[in-house]
């Protein structure tokens, strides 16, 4: 998990979630050696674990697998290194049957970091 602690949720509408970035992640061993820098595709894997909260919350969907499926209109506006404290919130604003849709964005300092759409879905795990 890329999520220390759900720190807000509104089941099937939101969730908000902290990830607290520390200088021994793995992932700094070699992104970049002397200059740290957390990787974008990791940031939003982050927003998709915080998004499959807010899909999994509703007590309808209790057996099932949220999928990530699907990412729309990123940008990355601030750099994350280690000591910052990501701050995440994704927003359903569709679903429709087994496929959602939310609004994503990552902030450090009160700072936009990442913003986004991302898609979800759902799949029964005994099916799988």
């Amino acid at each position: 998990m890329l999520v220390d602690k759900i720190t807000g949720l509104e089941p099937g509408k939101s969730a908000s979630g902290l990830k607290n970035v520390t200088v021994n992640e793995p992932f700094f061993q070699g992104h970049f050696p002397g200059e740290p820098i957390m990787p974008g595709v990791l940031i939003i894997e982050a927003l998709a674990q915080v998004g499959g909260v807010a899909i999994l919350s509703m007590p309808e969907n209790e057996n099932k697998l949220a999928l990530f499926t699907g990412i729309e209109k990123f940008r990355f506006k601030k750099i994350v290194r280690p000591g910052d404290c990501l701050n995440m919130t994704v927003t359903l604003t569709a679903m429709r049957r087994n496929i959602g849709k939310g609004e994503a964005e990552a902030r450090v300092d009160g700072a936009v970091a990442a913003s986004g759409e991302l898609w979800f879905a759902l799949a029964d795990r005994d099916s799988l």
